[in-house]
This record gives C-alpha cells, sequence and structure tokens, in this order.
C-alpha cells in the first residue's frame, strides 16, 4: 500500500492561500507524479462543456486532449461520478488508448459541494493490476482537501488548503 500522508502534508504546505485552478491541478499532478514508482502519467481532465473532458495539467508523455463523458475509463469517472479502478485496460470495454504503454489505470471525480463533476483525476501506470481500492481514499481526500474549496467560494476562507 502506498503511503500519500507525506504527499498531503507537502501539497497543503505548497498549496495553501492558492486560488488558480490550474495551479493547484498542476502542482497536484507534479507531486504525485514525482511521489511513486509505477505512475507513468498523472493529470487531469476539466469538464469544459455538458458530456466533455478537456485536457488540464499533467506530467507524463501526451495525452487524449478530449474525452467525452460516453468513452474511455475517463469518460466513465465523469459520467458516473464515481471512481474507476482498472486492472488492465486491455479488458476495459471502450477504453481509449491514448498512450500505448498504459496498463492500468485509476480515474478519480472531483467533485464540488454540490455534487457535480468539475474534473477527474486520471493516474496511469505501465504495469497491470498496479492499483488497489486502497489508493482511492487518500487520493479523494487529498483532492477534496486541496482542490475541492477553489469550487465553492463561498465556504473557501484560504486556510486549512
Amino acid at each position: 500500500m502506498r503511503d500519500y500522508r507525506e504527499v498531503a502534508t507537502r501539497l497543503r504546505a505548497i498549496c495553501q492561500g492558492e486560488r488558480d485552478e490550474i495551479a493547484l491541478m498542476a502542482t497536484f499532478s507534479q507531486e504525485l507524479f514525482a511521489s511513486f514508482d509505477g505512475f507513468d502519467w498523472v493529470g487531469f481532465y476539466r469538464v469544459v462543456s455538458p458530456n466533455i473532458l478537456k485536457i488540464g495539467p499533467y506530467q507524463g508523455g501526451h495525452g487524449c486532449l478530449t474525452i467525452p463523458f460516453d468513452k474511455g475509463v475517463c469518460g466513465a469517472a465523469a459520467r458516473t461520478a464515481t471512481p474507476q479502478l482498472v486492472a488492465d485496460v486491455e479488458q476495459f470495454d471502450g477504453h481509449i488508448a491514448c498512450a500505448s504503454s498504459t496498463r492500468s489505470e485509476l480515474v478519480i471525480p472531483l467533485m464540488d459541494n454540490a455534487g457535480g463533476v468539475r474534473a477527474v483525476l486520471d493516474i496511469d501506470s505501465d504495469q497491470p493490476d498496479f492499483f488497489t481500492p486502497a489508493d482511492i481514499e487518500p487520493l479523494t481526500a487529498m483532492m477534496a482537501d486541496i482542490l475541492t474549496p477553489i469550487y465553492n467560494a463561498e465556504a473557501y476562507q484560504g486556510e486549512g488548503v
């Protein structure tokens, strides 16, 4: 099991008081990418219009530029508002091969307080069966702590982020 506590501590310190969505996503992606061997691609796809995701800040090789909600693992996470853990992308019906090196994938939706999906965090590995359900909770908690406050301006106080 990966230990996300140190990454979360670094992210809180680096991001404290920052309100820019792109800056926060870029920093979040970089910290995760640099912290864990086996994370081959880490980034965000942002909801830019109904049922459309557009690539956001990321680390790794090129990603798909646009993903409809009805395509791929990222689309499934956005459409259902639930995390998607895929042990073998070749077995996922409708998988989009943005990178031929991807073998397993974890995608977690970034929600606002109203329950809307604002983006998805996409983490790919070049190793099959790399992610476990134990990865979902700490990553979701880090996104809620670092990123969700920017979508809830009235709740944002600039502290604790």
